[in-house]
Parts: structure tokens; sequence; C-alpha cells
């Protein structure tokens, strides 16, 4: 079943679109620094979720082994609690996971395997995460010159 389908489901159970819809399961698949798989412990199969609001470095840029292998270390085969917000344009759940009531994305931010996304000009939510990694020059932050993955895209396309 692909995400829009399940969300409908979702809606269809009491839960509308719009509202993020909340549910629990198992971590089956970690695809890079930010987009993993989980299978609902209710039933059905996994789905594919984005996390909200970083950017981890894409699989053949700098330090994207580390961000994959690091998200995969945390949350593989490990239980989770997943905060839907709708679906990106490449049919991802885009959502919040949470493993023993800790944020993953802010996590991930925090330990340098990921930036924290901007909104027009404005900090995102996990900005002082990132300054702290920075700071303490943790993952990839450890030597200069990392490129934000949207600019590394622009420059040498997705990896193959």
């Amino acid at each position: 079943m692909n995400v829009r389908a399940w969300l409908l489901l979702l809606a269809c159970c009491g839960a509308t679109v719009a509202q993020a819809a909340v549910f629990r399961g198992k971590v089956t698949h970690v695809t890079d620094g930010d987009t993993l798989w989980v299978r609902p412990a209710a039933g059905g199969a996994p789905v594919e979720i984005r996390l909200l609001d970083l950017d981890a470095p894409e699989g053949c840029q700098r330090f994207g082994p580390e961000a994959k292998q690091a998200l995969a270390r945390r949350v593989l085969n490990e239980t989770v609690r997943v905060r839907t917000r709708g679906v990106d344009d490449y049919d991802r759940a885009l959502a919040r996971i949470d493993l023993r009531q800790q944020d993953v994305g802010g996590w991930m931010v925090r330990h340098g395997y990921a930036w924290s996304m901007s909104f027009r000009a404005r900090p995102g939510p996990y900005a002082k995460l990132e300054r702290q990694a920075r700071a303490e020059r943790a993952g990839l932050w450890s030597t200069p010159g990392a490129l934000e993955p949207r600019s590394f895209r622009k420059r040498f396309g997705r990896c193959q």
C-alpha cells in the first residue's frame, strides 16, 4: 500500500489527512540519513518515512554513508513512534520519529549527521542543535567544507 493510500485509510478511521497521524511501528529499513521504513504495529506494509526539518548528506556525498549508518544503528529493528505531517513529492510520509521519547531527527542533527532545515530565512526547529554540533565539530562538522545536500544536488545532481 502506498503512503497516500495508507494516510487515506487513517483518515477513514477518524483522523483527517490535514491532522497529524500517530502510530507505532518497527523500523525495517534505513535508506539514507533522513529516510527510513516503518512497519505499523497495527499491521500492513512498511511505510516510507522522510524525517521532517532536517537534511542529511546524499549517499554519494562526503559523510553520507556515515549518516546512514548512524541512523541505522540508532533505529533499525527498534519500535518507534511516528507522527506524520503529510506526504512529499516522492510519496514518502513526512514525519517526526521518536525512539524512547527522544526525537530521532534532533539526535541526527545534534550529533552532526544532518543539517537543520531553515524556512524562508527563519531557522528550523533544530537550529540550536546544529550550532552545538558545529561548535563541537561533531560528525560532518569535523572537517571544513561541509556542503548542504540541497547545494550538492544543484551542483552535482542526485546520486545514482
